[in-house]
């Protein structure tokens, strides 16, 4: 599946290369475009897929399926599906009219979670989509991520206490494509 996963990627187009400034500030001369890919119902299905059964294997086990907004949410939509999981959408701020709410789905303390993500460089969004989670008492069981930067999402969130499991790392999806990040 990660090989389907990742051919998909490369020829949906989503490795883009010039100059780029990331979510987390950075500067970078490629960026992995992950929203082409996820407005593939083909693509979501299979991504669902393999969340689901990956944290299956590592027996992690979850109530709820949350996302930050806005790349993660097809993700989470797509897994809630497949699993039958109820979905928690991660505001970027809080509402400022009707609930104000910061998470939208119903979230009660001890609810195990597994957070998805489109992309992680730093990790600092899904981070922060983490501990607005363990705010509201729930338990953050895992972070899945299409694909991962490699440039300190991993070490990040493991100093802030919770995992990370990409689908999918940059320097494989750059191996399978045949080209140099540099």
């Amino acid at each position: 599946m990660k090989e389907e996963l990742m051919k998909l990627i490369i020829e949906s187009g989503c490795i883009k290369f010039g100059h780029f400034i990331l979510t987390s500030g950075k500067e970078s001369n490629y960026y992995i475009d992950i929203k082409s890919l996820i407005t593939n119902p083909k693509a979501l299905k299979l991504i669902a897929k393999m969340i689901k059964e990956e944290s299956r294997k590592l027996g992690i086990e979850y109530d709820k399926v949350a996302g930050p907004e806005l790349g993660a949410v097809p993700i989470a939509t797509a897994l809630s599906l497949e699993t039958n999981k109820p979905l928690l959408i991660i505001r970027k701020k809080r509402k400022e009219h009707g609930t104000g709410k910061l998470i939208e789905g119903e979230i009660s303390p001890g609810d195990r979670v597994l957070l998805v993500e489109d992309v992680t460089t730093t990790g600092g969004s899904v981070i922060r989509a983490a501990k607005i989670l363990k705010e509201h008492e729930a338990e953050v069981v895992g972070i899945f991520v299409v694909v991962d930067r490699e440039e300190g999402a991993k070490e990040n969130i493991e100093k802030e206490g919770f995992k990370l499991y990409p689908l999918v790392l940059v320097s494989d999806l750059f191996e399978a494509a045949g080209v140099s990040k540099d």
